[in-house]
């Protein structure tokens, strides 16, 4: 597992989960603009998450959505800009693929735009066969 980089700390206690800090992050992202606060608190509570902290203060999330079994979806990862380019988004998805609740899942998924060499050092890859994937998406849902 990946450790954070020094003077940053990992955490993934719920009860110090800022849910107003990751909201105040996705509301501005380009997946997620306009977010709701009540849907962030309801997605954080229904997931293993993981933050980053840097003194005290929330820089850094990951968030998977699972059935511990089978499958996994990484989605709301994100750093704040002032923290980028240190190793934190790779140390908290390296954290959550190491946990324990997770090991021998059969696939794990995400979607990202712009962070494709985050992902493929940690082990990520195209999907194999995009042909079967489909999806049901609505981008404008919280506009």
């Amino acid at each position: 597992m990946k450790a954070p980089p020094a003077g940053y700390e990992l955490t993934s206690e719920p009860e110090r989960i800022d849910v107003q800090a990751a909201h105040a992050y996705l509301a501005r992202s380009y997946w997620s603009p306009g977010i709701p606060l009540a849907i962030v608190a309801k997605a954080l509570a229904n997931s293993i998450c993981v933050a980053a902290f840097k003194d005290g203060e929330q820089v850094g999330l990951a968030r998977l959505v699972t059935d511990r079994a089978t499958f996994a979806y990484l989605a709301d990862v994100y750093v704040l800009e002032a923290h980028r380019g240190q190793g934190l988004g790779r140390a908290m998805v390296a954290r959550l693929q190491a946990h324990p609740e997770l090991q021998g899942l059969r696939r794990w998924m995400l979607m990202t735009a712009d962070a494709h060499g985050v992902y493929e050092a940690l082990g990520w890859a195209p999907l194999a066969h995009p042909e079967r994937a489909m999806e049901r998406n609505f981008p404008d849902i919280y506009a």
